[in-house]
C-alpha cells in the first residue's frame, strides 16, 4: 500500500512533465522566429554600411563576418541570445558605425534575452 502512494506521486510528476512539453515546444518556436526576424533585420541594416568607405576595412570585414549574410547574422543573433557575450557583438556597431544600432539591440535584448531569464 505504501509503495502505491510513492508511485502515484511519481505518476503525477511524469504527467506534469509530459503536459508541459507542448508549452516548451511553442516557446522555442516563438524564440526561433524572433531570432530569425532579428537576424534578417540586422543583416539588412548592416548591409547598408558594409560598402561605406568612411569605415575602416577592418570594421567592414568584421561586419561582414558577423552580419554579412543571413546565415552569419542568424548565428550572431544566436550568440547574442544564448552566450551572454552580446556586448562584443553589438558595441562595435554602436560606437563605430551608427548609434541607432543601440536602440535596435536594446529592444531585442530587453524583449528576448531578459524575458527568457
Amino acid at each position: 500500500v505504501g509503495a502505491f502512494r510513492v508511485f502515484s506521486k511519481l505518476k503525477t510528476l511524469i504527467a506534469t512533465i509530459i503536459s508541459s512539453i507542448m508549452a516548451l515546444f511553442w516557446s522555442m518556436v516563438v524564440l526561433c522566429l524572433a531570432m530569425l526576424m532579428t537576424g534578417l533585420m540586422a543583416c539588412q541594416l548592416v548591409s547598408l554600411y558594409i560598402g561605406d568607405d568612411s569605415l575602416s576595412e577592418t570594421r567592414r570585414v568584421w561586419m561582414y563576418k558577423n552580419y554579412g549574410t543571413a546565415g552569419r547574422s542568424l548565428w550572431t543573433i544566436f550568440e547574442v541570445t544564448f552566450s551572454g557575450g552580446w556586448p562584443g557583438k553589438v558595441t562595435p556597431l554602436v560606437e563605430e558605425v551608427n548609434v541607432m544600432f543601440a536602440f535596435f539591440f536594446a529592444f531585442y535584448v530587453s524583449a528576448v534575452v531578459f524575458a527568457m531569464k
